[in-house]
């Protein structure tokens, strides 16, 4: 595992961006991309009665095969990386109130805990803002999959 400080992962983040197409960032419209350091219970899906707030030793990378050590373990879903939060643009075809901007949320402790290096974090951070800008342009899990951003 390796960690970042805070300024590093943006500095990560401000490095996708600037190596992503300049005319694929002009099509993005009313649109915030953030950082997190854990996803919670409303990005996960929860009611918040429902959540319990994973303890790091807990936290688990999708494929890490280690044995939980507390009775009752249920691999979390604490492999996210990301998020898209907002309608696609296929979705604003029928009408658009642009007044929150719509926002991709990457999540620094699973990109900590699932990669062993800087370089490997920087990398996967690319890949996880295109994953959620491709859910942005319309694309569903199968194409983004498809086109290997998993």
């Amino acid at each position: 595992m390796y960690r970042m400080t805070d300024e590093e992962f943006e500095t990560a983040i401000e490095e996708a961006l600037d190596a992503m197409p300049e005319q694929f960032l002009e099509a993005l419209q009313n649109i915030a991309i953030v950082w997190e350091e854990e996803p919670n219970a409303y990005h996960l899906g929860y009611d918040e009665d429902e959540w319990e707030e994973p303890s790091e030793e807990r936290a688990r990378c999708e494929g890490d095969s280690s044995e939980a050590t507390d009775e009752g373990y249920e691999p979390l879903p604490d492999d996210l990386l990301g998020l898209f939060d907002g309608l696609s643009l296929v979705e604003r075809a029928d009408g658009y109130d642009d007044d929150i901007p719509d926002v991709i949320t990457v999540f620094k402790g699973p990109h900590e805990r699932c990669f062993e290096s800087r370089e490997e974090i920087v990398e996967e951070i690319g890949k996880t803002i295109i994953h959620e800008l491709g859910h942005y342009f319309g694309l569903d899990e199968d194409q983004l999959a498809a086109m290997g951003y998993e």
